[in-house]
């Protein structure tokens, strides 16, 4: 690597800071998140809907609340990503972590089914959806609080941490589990062992709060908003980006697509599939998924960095066509009960998962401007979570339910990521970026103001092919993508 390679892909002072800021607010959100998700998979099933006679039923609809705050978190994406592109992605971010940990704490705190009938269930549900919306505004202000403040030629690598954050926080949420499962009996488990998982938000919550107060805004938006201030016509929020990138939140919900519902059907799915068809122990279970996490998160900001050397495109594709093939030989793995092969199962799965996570908020970031940067990403990432993550594991418990086999929920992966692969094919490769580009691209192309791409950046794809890495060339190829 040149001298000058390696100063571009320096991080900037104070970069680790920040990103270890959104990490930490990052893994608090996640960790209440996937509580109720593995919460909705053991307990809740049990404790918030009356008994039917088949456990499923019970699981099936504890998945329907938890689909609730799916469906909010692209309302909170609209609300806190115009929020975040006026005002700051920093003070967004503080109030998001509150709302989500007082109604995390909440949860912990419910009566069950036997105690207060149907009013259990709806005041899961309101809690859920206050829950998702305060999480639809969080993922796009953490991570563009990095991807901003990140070298153009290592910005894969850089925003790929708060990605790696999440597993953080499901590790966390699956540990604490793990240990109220492991040291209490069954029927202790599920009348309040449960609920101590939740209370524990409270502590987390605080210290996550804490450190986002020490987080600083990218210069790069405080220009922005600057100029925008200057310039009262300039426009924002989710309809600016709607009509003006509709292809850009399109794209960025296809990418979306597979990658979540893999996502999901692995962390989820696969407990119901193990526990409802051969009667798997919880401890073991959670302990696979635990090793799973861990080595999740260390392979997230790899695959980052090479996003960064090889390009977005070729490893968002490979993503997708490991991923179509996970659920054909990862079911018959789980079917032999064997405790490492289903270890080895789950831990392949998210490995693929990484392939297409970790260069997420690269590629969103470079598809929008910085005007309306934090509204796109959250638009393209929140709305695609209604119609994949959050159906993922009810769609894949019916089939299971109706068909009596995994290869129904095979094929449903499949497709998924047959969708995926083809928008990544329709993608132009944007790695090297300049951010400042984009928005002399939009600029040029709607007559709006932003920081502008300084004379002689070598920060873009032209310069990565040899091409003249001029600002022109750069508002081209940012012109270009974000179509």
């Amino acid at each position: 690597m040149s001298v000058n390679e390696t100063a571009a892909r320096r991080a900037p002072a104070g970069l680790k800071k920040v990103v270890a800021a959104s990490m930490v607010g990052t893994v608090v959100e996640w960790y209440e998140f996937f509580l109720y998700a593995t919460a909705a998979s053991l307990v809740f099933g049990t404790v918030f809907f009356p008994n039917t006679g088949s456990r499923l039923d019970g699981i099936i609809a504890a998945f329907l609340t938890y689909a609730v705050g799916f469906i909010a978190r692209p309302l909170g994406g609209i609300v806190f990503g115009q929020i975040g592109d006026r005002l700051g992605r920093k003070h967004t971010l503080q109030v998001t972590i509150i709302i989500i940990g007082v109604a995390t704490f909440l949860i912990g705190c419910l009566p069950g089914f036997d105690t207060v009938g149907y009013w259990a269930p709806a005041l899961l549900v309101a809690l859920r959806f206050i829950q998702g919306f305060a999480l639809g505004g969080e993922w796009g202000g953490a991570v563009l609080l990095v991807a901003e403040q990140s070298p153009d030629r290592s910005r894969g690598f850089w925003a790929s941490w708060p990605q790696a954050a999440v597993p953080v926080g499901n590790l966390l949420a699956t540990l604490v589990l793990l240990t109220m499962s492991t040291i209490l009996p069954a029927e202790q488990f599920l009348g309040w062992g449960w609920r101590v998982a939740f209370w524990l938000s409270a502590v987390i919550v605080l210290i996550g709060y804490y450190i986002r107060t020490h987080v600083t805004e990218a210069p790069i938006f405080l220009e922005a908003r600057a100029q925008a201030e200057a310039q009262k016509e300039v426009r924002f929020g989710v309809f600016e980006v709607l009509r003006k990138y509709p292809s850009g939140v399109l794209k960025a919900m296809g990418l979306r697509f597979a990658e979540n519902i893999l996502y999901y059907i692995i962390v989820s799915f696969s407990i119901v599939y193990l526990t409802v068809v051969h009667e798997y122990n919880t401890s073991q279970l959670l302990l696979a998924l635990l090793i799973a996490h861990a080595v999740h998160f260390a392979v997230i900001p790899q695959v980052g960095r090479l996003s960064d050397r090889i390009g977005r495109k070729p490893v968002y594709f490979a993503g997708a066509v490991l991923g179509a093939s996970w659920a054909f030989f990862a079911f018959p793995m789980f079917d032999t009960l064997n405790p490492v092969l289903i270890v080895l199962a789950v831990t392949v799965g998210l490995c693929f998962h990484a392939l297409m996570y970790a260069g997420q908020p690269a590629i969103m970031a470079e598809m929008f401007p910085t005007r309306m940067r934090y509204s796109g990403v959250s638009l393209g990432y929140q709305v695609t979570s209604i119609v994949a993550g959050s159906l993922a594991p009810i769609i894949a418990s019916a089939l299971l339910q109706e068909y009596d086999s995994w290869i129904p929920v095979a094929l449903y992966i499949l497709a998924a990521c047959a969708l995926t692969a083809m928008v990544v094919l329709t993608l132009r490769e944007t790695k090297g970026l300049s951010l400042r580009a984009v928005d002399a691209a939009d600029a040029e192309r709607f007559g709006s103001t932003g920081p502008t791409a300084p004379a002689g950046t070598a920060s873009t794809p032209a310069a990565t092919t040899g091409a003249a890495g001029t600002a022109d060339a750069a508002a081209r190829d940012a012109a270009r993508a974000a179509r």
